[in-house]
């Protein structure tokens, strides 16, 4: 089953928003155009409590984009993002959402950040996406969505580790970091993920 998984196309990474990715917006009209070629549809969201581990504001004198130790890790800190039932949380009002069967929500503890899907950044906790698609049987799956050097990036490897066989779309998904997201690329071709065009579908 050809599975598209659309990750974090929320307001608050739109232009404009507490955390920007450059042009997330212009992604949004290229995923509408590519869902109908898919039998199955999901997507991931954003969704942190306020006091979340990972806002610079819950820590006292520190900046954002500053990097801290979390449980023996680095930790970016970031800018207050996708705080539950907040308008900056919700998916981008031009974005097509009839077709999505399921929503899974990620970073909702408030003691570890998710930038995967599938897992927290320690993976202690699954969000259930792997065992949905494989009941689902879900062989070939397509992701897209922001920021590609994080969550899409973290989402596509936790996908590979879980023997998907894995297509990045490229057009339909913009990085925070462009430089960092060149060796990011490098990384997943050395892995066998395909990075594609949604031209390619």
């Amino acid at each position: 089953m050809k599975t598209l998984l659309i990750i974090d196309v929320q307001n608050d990474f739109m232009p404009g928003g507490s955390l920007a990715v450059p042009d997330g917006d212009k992604i949004v009209p290229v995923i509408n155009s590519i869902q109908h070629k898919f039998d199955l549809v999901v997507a991931a969201q954003d969704w942190h409590p306020q006091d979340h581990v990972s806002f610079a504001s819950n820590h006292s004198g520190k900046s954002h984009f500053e990097e801290i130790e979390l449980h023996g890790k680095p930790q970016t800190l970031w800018p207050d993002h996708c705080v539950q039932g907040t308008e900056g949380a919700k998916f981008h009002q031009d974005l097509d959402t009839k077709k999505w069967e399921a929503i899974f929500r990620k970073g909702t503890d408030k003691d570890i950040d998710s930038y995967s899907a599938f897992y927290d950044n320690d993976h202690l906790k699954s969000t259930g996406l792997a065992g949905y698609l494989k009941e689902k049987g879900v062989s070939q799956l397509f992701l897209c969505g922001l920021a590609a050097d994080i969550c899409v990036y973290f989402s596509t490897y936790d996908a590979f580790k879980e023997g998907f066989a894995c297509f990045f779309i490229e057009d339909a998904s913009q990085p925070l970091d462009p430089e960092k997201f060149k060796e990011l690329k490098k990384k997943m071709e050395y892995l066998g993920i395909q990075i594609i065009s949604s031209e390619d579908i």
